[in-house]
């Protein structure tokens, strides 16, 4: 068990004797497995994009939600964090071809620029943007300074797309059949399709980033991927 208070509700969809354990594949933040199910802390932002997107792509499915705590059906497939990364990246690209392609009419949840730069700003000032977690390039400067740059950066144009806000090889799931399951969709709204693709270049080699624009459809600009990719400093 944790040391925290947990809903009953929560108790009761997981059983009175599951097993607590952190070790776990996939799914980031407070999250634990629990008997057969996942349980994270987190918000109606997330079950509410849960729902929404569930109907559109497989996620896992929701067992219960109380005082901010999910608990999600593990859906018994490995991320694609611990696939041969060109074949990852593959699978990636075509599986965000698709989440891109939904229409952005029917999409509730917005992430556009001026939205997250809101975002950001409110991060900073609450505290909880630690400059130690920046990227190697970003080391020695504060929040504040780095806030600055990204607001006198921001692209004045978008090219929107339901994007899923933190799209990377851990957050895909891949069963043997060669399905896919979308986790962590608590960021997913309506942005730049470069929101997406600033992440999945992050965390490719070359090689696999190639493979992964190919079955995406598209070579994206390099100076969204860095905007973008500085935008995530601030979550």
């Amino acid at each position: 068990m944790i040391s925290v208070e947990i809903p009953d509700e929560v108790l009761r969809a997981v059983g009175p004797d599951a097993a607590w354990s952190r070790d776990h594949d996939g799914l980031s933040g407070d999250v634990w497995k629990a008997g057969t199910s996942y349980v994270k802390r987190a918000g109606a932002d997330e079950r509410d994009r849960l729902q929404w997107l569930g109907e559109r792509f497989e996620v896992p499915s929701i067992e219960a939600f109380a005082d901010g705590w999910l608990v999600l059906a593990d859906v018994g497939a490995p991320s694609l964090a611990s696939v041969d990364p060109v074949r990852a990246a593959t699978v990636m690209g075509t599986v965000l071809r698709a989440l891109h392609a939904l229409p952005v009419a029917s999409c509730p949840f917005d992430a556009r620029v001026a939205v997250m730069l809101e975002k950001a700003r409110r991060n900073v000032e609450a505290g909880l943007v630690d400059p130690e977690d920046f990227d190697d390039e970003n080391r020695g400067i504060t929040p504040g300074e780095l806030l600055e740059r990204l607001v006198a950066t921001a692209p004045s144009d978008e090219d929107l797309v339901v994007a899923h806000g933190d799209f990377c090889p851990p957050n895909v799931l891949l069963r043997p059949d060669g399905s896919t399951v979308l986790i962590d969709v608590s960021r997913l709204g309506v942005s730049d399709r470069h929101r997406d693709l600033a992440l999945a270049h992050r965390e490719l080699d070359e090689e696999a980033a190639a493979a992964f624009d190919h079955a995406y459809g598209l070579v994206p600009r390099p100076d969204l991927l860095a905007w973008y990719q500085l935008l995530d400093e601030f979550f």
